[in-house]
């Protein structure tokens, strides 16, 4: 139930001639700052996102399933089934609140299969160049 607040930045670029972006994250966790990639694809025949999370400080380890999903009415949902301690949770990409300069990205699990959801990641994204 405790919050951590700290900084961080983010540099995206599109690839595959508009099919995908990559990102790359420098976040400054009071447990120590580090490294994070997100990936994503888009499939046009689908109109589906697919997104990879690449944790730097374990860039080695496996890659979490992708959450899958679109955009609809401006907030794009993202969700794949994965573990979390052991247990079996979905996990939500949630992006909203999309302007040309700002955004809002939240991650939350829910372990009971969707009927209940905790947040437990939350970014507010402001361009600046």
């Amino acid at each position: 139930h405790d919050w951590w607040t700290f900084d961080g930045t983010c540099v995206c670029q599109s690839t595959m001639a508009g099919l995908g972006n990559m990102d790359d994250n420098w976040l400054n966790d009071p447990n120590g700052a580090y490294r994070a990639m997100g990936v994503r694809a888009y499939d046009p025949n689908t109109r589906q996102w697919a997104i990879w999370w690449i944790d730097g400080r374990n860039p080695h380890g496996p890659t979490d399933p992708p959450v899958k999903g679109g955009f609809a009415n401006g907030v794009g949902t993202f969700e794949a089934q994965d573990l979390q301690a052991g247990r079996k949770v979905i996990v939500r990409f949630e992006w909203s609140k999309i302007t040309r300069t700002t955004a809002v990205w939240e991650q939350s699990f829910s372990p009971d299969g969707g009927k209940t959801w905790e947040m437990n990641w939350h970014m507010d994204f402001t361009r600046t160049a």
